[in-house]
C-alpha cells in the first residue's frame, strides 16, 4: 500500500490540493513552510559533505548537462 504524503515538519497528511505543483508542497501550511525556512536560517539544518574541488567540479558539470539536454 502507498503512505500518504506527510508534511515533514508536523507529520499531518498533505491534503489532496497541496501536490508537487503547489506553492506549499512538501509543507501542509505557510506556516509549516515558515517553520523550514527559519530552522534553515537558525542552522539547525546543514549540508555535512565537505565540499572539495572535485565535487565542485563535477556538480559545476552536472548543472551544465541539465541546461544543454
Amino acid at each position: 500500500m502507498i503512505r500518504p504524503m506527510t508534511c515533514p515538519i508536523c507529520d499531518k497528511e498533505l491534503p489532496p490540493e497541496i501536490n508537487g505543483e503547489s506553492m506549499l508542497f512538501p509543507f501542509c501550511s505557510s506556516r509549516c513552510k515558515q517553520v523550514d525556512l527559519y530552522r534553515w536560517c537558525n542552522g539547525d539544518y546543514a549540508v555535512v559533505e565537505p565540499m572539495t574541488i572535485e565535487h565542485l567540479l563535477e556538480a559545476e558539470q552536472a548543472e551544465g548537462e541539465l541546461f544543454e539536454g
